[in-house]
């Protein structure tokens, strides 16, 4: 009685692979733009995966580059506003299919950003849990409150323990990162030669 695999039986027997993988994903490169990513610049996108000779191309870390790289936009994102416009970040409340699959999610992101991470006991569902968050403290009752104390009053029950960074994973994504953004010369030829 083998009975079906199911998504939620994938994710949680490979996501956990990542965090056995090498801190900067062996040398590996993926950028998993499809339809694009207007933070780094692309209207469209192609899948594309790179390996040097010298790469260490093991299981565990394709699953660590492909997390990596689901990451590395909204890094860019954050660079934005942490270094150009001075934003401090404390920590990161997290929710989506990102979760899935233990705290794996939570590290690899906690490297991405280097700050820690937290998450409620429903992460993994995913769906549009962020967008009703917010149009539920639009439609609050007391419109003196900030989003800060709404989210803390609303959700801060349902978190669980932070993930704090690894320096070893954070100096791993710093340099995958650096790899992600010097690979983009690749991704804008794939989609010249694809179109």
């Amino acid at each position: 009685m083998g009975g079906k695999a199911t998504l939620d039986d994938l994710y949680g027997k490979l996501l956990p692979l990542a965090v056995q993988g090498d801190p900067d994903a062996g040398g590996l490169l993926c950028v998993n733009y499809v339809s694009g990513e207007h933070m780094t610049g692309f209207t469209e996108g192609r899948p594309l995966f790179v390996r040097k000779e010298d790469s260490k191309f093991t299981l565990e870390n394709f699953v660590r580059a492909m997390l990596f790289a689901s990451l590395c936009a909204m890094r860019t994102g954050m660079n934005i506003l942490t270094e150009e416009e001075g934003v401090v970040i404390e920590g990161i409340r997290g929710h989506g299919g990102f979760f899935k699959g233990g705290d794996t999610g939570q590290r690899m992101m906690a490297a991405a950003l280097n700050v820690p991470v937290s998450i409620p006991a429903t992460a993994g569902e995913g769906g549009a849990w962020g967008m009703a968050v917010l149009a539920g403290y639009m439609l609050r009752a007391d419109a003196k409150q900030s989003l800060p104390d709404y989210l803390d009053k609303r959700i801060a029950k349902s978190i669980g323990k932070a993930v704090n960074p690894d320096p070893r994973d954070v100096k791993g994504f710093t340099e995958f990162f650096a790899r992600h953004k010097s690979g983009l010369a690749i991704e804008r030829e794939a989609v010249k030669a694809l179109s």
